[in-house]
């Protein structure tokens, strides 16, 4: 299939895996605050974040980075690039903070990625009173909420379709599946109603 430039037209586990960012002690590493209890009912309060892989039609890997609500499942940020770089890891950060509320100071929680890390993302983070808190090394149980919301990204937007033939392809599909699954997927950890719906609903409570 190489010598021939064949590619899988479906989604495989094998061509999108897990991107893995661990890479050692490099800097800080935070205590994990949560201890697998994600249980938070208010939005806004506590915050997932991680990077994954997809690999493009020609051959070169694409990478992720979102941060959801662990409450309402919202995408709060979503950015892609062909470097899971310090630019990524700002990038997401910055559109988190243009889309959260002035008051609120979340947990945001994330593996032990070199990323998450060093002093620009630790600082940025303390910069605005948000509060760090990171798995045990290895153990994607500790932050299956953005592992879960990774799996539905994969299977619902990329699964059955050809792969996406570049960057820009896959940024705009990509979108396209962040606005419907903000605004108009609906399931049962969010009472029948969509993320946002539910995110305005339990503030109003």
């Amino acid at each position: 299939m190489d010598e021939l430039s064949v590619q899988v037209s479906l989604y495989s586990r094998h061509k999108n895996s897990k991107y893995s960012s661990y890479k050692s002690t490099v800097g800080k590493i935070a205590e994990n605050l949560l201890e697998q209890d994600f249980k938070q009912a208010k939005p806004y309060m506590v915050l997932h974040t991680d990077i994954t892989q997809i690999r493009l039609a020609n051959h070169e890997w694409a990478y992720i980075s979102a941060i959801t609500d662990e409450t309402s499942k919202e995408i709060l940020a979503f950015q892609i690039s062909n470097s899971p770089n310090r630019i990524l890891i700002t990038k997401t950060v910055d559109e988190l903070i243009s889309k959260l509320p002035s008051n609120v100071q979340p947990i945001i929680h994330s593996d032990q990625g070199w990323h998450y890390q060093l002093d620009y993302y630790t600082k940025k983070l303390s910069e605005h009173e948000f509060i760090q808190s990171m798995s045990r090394k290895g153990n994607c149980h500790d932050d299956a909420p953005i592992e879960s919301f990774f799996h539905l990204y994969k299977t619902e937007c990329l699964a059955g379709f050809p792969p996406c033939k570049d960057l820009a392809e896959l940024k705009a599909v990509s979108l396209e599946y962040v606005n419907w699954f903000n605004y108009r997927r609906i399931s049962s950890k969010t009472k029948g109603m969509s993320p946002c719906e539910y995110r305005e609903h339990t503030l109003a409570a």
